[in-house]
């Protein structure tokens, strides 16, 4: 673990989420027991957190997890009551919690979510909005709105499962295994528990060894073009990729390769 400078400290004095920096990767844990249901301040500090890391050096990647056996049970239904009150009270609390997911995905660098237990309905929704998933065997992952009367983030969703999947999930609250997540593609990894945070540390501890300039660009190019068309988000792309080839960090990059030699990059 890197030794707390006053750059980390903000990340350190939150309430539900404990963050470590291990190199340049960044631990996020969500700590509302017992399983993590999105409270009013959990989905504050999430989002806080992942802003604040987007603007940072000391961070290059995320993993974005759970603290104990729950990656994150869904709607804090417990304490509705005190967090919708009145009028205003509920649109207020439904966009703080799609601020949440989007602060995962409009992160400035890549996040890794890895599922140690259920991750259900916001849970999804966290992990849909990630990079990249892993899973341990325990992990699980699914919409139980329809059980409570509520609707579930399909949406979000529509991006890991297809159709009559989804719909299935959707309509009869199933849950998904860790094993059927790796089967179906959603993650790129199942483990045994006990080994999901070093596989999952060990994934972003190589997406941080890239540039970290063309880390960011490539995960705001893949953004941007995932809901254009073909010849659009081709053309995007291709004009990104044109800007990340002046940078020092490209030149650096293509250096190292033919050197045949670790790259040193300075992010320009």
């Amino acid at each position: 673990m890197t030794e707390l400078n006053d750059t980390l400290k903000p990340l350190h004095e939150l309430t539900q989420i404990r963050f470590e920096l291990i190199g340049h990767v960044g631990v996020v844990r969500m700590d509302n027991p017992p399983v993590n249901p999105m409270s009013r301040m959990l989905s504050d500090e999430l989002t806080y957190a992942l802003d604040y890391i987007s603007e940072i050096d000391e961070v290059r990647a995320v993993v974005l997890t759970g603290e104990g056996k729950v990656f994150c049970a869904g709607a804090d239904l417990k304490g509705r009551a005190d967090v919708i009150k009145g009028p205003g009270d509920l649109p207020a609390h439904s966009r703080r919690t799609r601020e949440a997911f989007h602060a995962i995905r409009e992160c400035a660098k890549p996040v890794v979510a890895a599922i140690n237990g259920a991750a259900l309905g916001a849970g999804l929704g966290m992990a849909a909005s990630a990079d990249v998933i892993i899973t341990s065997e325990k992990g699980s992952i699914g919409l139980p709105e329809i059980d409570v009367g509520l609707l579930g983030g399909c949406r979000h969703a529509q991006r890991l499962f297809p159709h009559s999947y989804l719909r299935m999930m959707a309509l009869t609250g199933y849950r998904v295994t860790g094993e059927e997540m790796y089967r179906l593609g959603v993650a790129v990894k199942v483990t045994r528990p006990e080994e999901l945070m070093q596989e999952a540390i060990a994934l972003a501890t190589t997406m941080a060894s890239k540039s970290p300039l063309s880390i960011r660009l490539s995960k705001q190019t893949m953004n941007a073009i995932e809901d254009m068309s073909l010849r659009d988000g081709y053309r995007y792309e291709q004009d990104m990729t044109a800007a990340i080839a002046r940078t020092e960090d490209a030149k650096e990059a293509q250096r190292a390769f033919l050197e045949k030699r670790a790259p040193n990059f300075v992010g320009r």
